[in-house]
């Protein structure tokens, strides 16, 4: 696959590779999407917007140069901004390739981190030198502002020139909540779901706040996604229960809408309204309850995202939609092609225990 370097959402001629319940993979343009779906069908897309989440500042104690990327917390409530969870880097931007950024100067709990006009202290550690708890001083009012002016959209260095925040946000985006940018909704434009409706399928949202894709650790890496809060409209649920009840599908735009509808489904598959934090990692281990097929971007196969897939469909079906990926030559990243995957299982489903590590360790600090 090929790293997509320029920031352009719908570029023309976008691909979508798509794997059918049965194993068939098919190329075709991600403008087509509409027409894979059938009548009675739901598509769920996560409307979150992305916050400016890179903030460029000093550790206090040492004088030296950090980035602060923050990368979760525990709810949506836009009056709870005083404590983020936060990966922390040293001197250097996005130009930079995330494995090579250098680490911050030690971080020790209480110690100060000046961010701009923000002010933040590290509350404490999460099992890692780079992880941390951050406090920010302010009232939610005067921590908005503050991000709005000093914070950028969080980047990598595939990316070739600065991303504007507008650039991370698709066109369903809302409620400012997401670290990084819920990508896979890129594809959705107006007129595709006009076609949605014209076809007789369903269209419904969920807030969920993604989180950070990559901290260039291959420590901290393996424990993504971290805990991330999620919000599902009484009129979602409602639709996803109908869809069920009338045998259709419920297909998710983005692997956060699978975490989110697929935290909340009960054994039966049924979705209550409501909050949660979603604290369960998706992988083959994971039997799908309620979400039937996934559009998403293309990841590299050592990516959380990868992993989910693999709850959808088997490994030798997953080794053969890679090697398609790679002959065909389709961009990967957030301004990549799209891969479209319908579930090879059938039947009732259940899921493993959630673990709720991350937020065992937040548990442990004093909030």
């Amino acid at each position: 696959m090929i790293a997509a370097a320029d920031p352009v959402q719908r570029p023309a001629g976008a691909k979508l590779l798509f794997v059918e319940q049965r194993g068939t993979i098919q190329h075709r343009a991600r403008s087509a999407f509409a027409q894979l779906l059938r009548p009675g069908d739901l598509v769920i897309g996560n409307d979150a917007a992305t916050l400016p989440a890179s903030l460029f500042g000093h550790h206090a104690a040492s004088g030296r140069p950090i980035e602060v990327r923050l990368a979760g917390r525990r709810s949506l409530d836009v009056s709870q901004v005083g404590h983020f969870f936060a990966v922390v880097f040293g001197d250097g931007d996005f130009r930079t390739r995330t494995e090579d950024r250098p680490p911050p100067p030690t971080l020790r709990p209480g110690d100060r981190l000046e961010l701009g006009p923000l002010q933040a202290t590290v509350a404490c550690l999460l099992n890692h030198p780079r992880l941390v708890l951050l406090h920010f001083e302010g009232s939610p009012r005067e921590i908005w502002e503050g991000l709005a002016r000093h914070g950028r959209p969080i980047q990598y260095s595939h990316v070739r020139s600065p991303l504007a925040l507008w650039d991370t946000w698709s066109p369903i985006a809302g409620p400012p909540v997401a670290f990084e940018a819920p990508s896979a909704g890129f594809v959705l434009t107006w007129d595709t779901l006009a076609r949605l409706a014209v076809r007789a399928v369903q269209f419904a949202t969920i807030t969920h706040a993604a989180g950070v894709s990559s901290t260039g650790d291959p420590t901290l890496d393996a424990r993504l996604p971290l805990d991330e809060p999620y919000r599902i409209p009484a009129s979602t649920s409602r639709a996803i229960n109908r869809t069920r009840a009338r045998n259709g599908r419920v297909i998710a735009i983005g692997t956060t809408v699978v975490r989110a509808v697929e935290h909340a489904a009960a054994v039966d598959g049924s979705v209550p309204a409501g909050e949660g934090l979603a604290t369960q990692k998706i992988g083959p281990l994971t039997r799908l309850r309620a979400v039937d097929a996934v559009l998403s971007g293309t990841h590299e196969r050592d990516t959380s995202h990868y992993q989910l897939l693999r709850a959808f469909v088997a490994d030798a079906t997953l080794n053969r939609m890679y090697e398609e990926l790679d002959r065909h030559g389709y961009r990967t990243h957030e301004f990549g092609d799209s891969i479209f995957v319908e579930s090879a299982a059938t039947g009732a489903h259940l899921h493993p225990p959630a673990t709720g590590a991350e937020l065992h360790a937040v548990k442990s600090c004093c909030m």
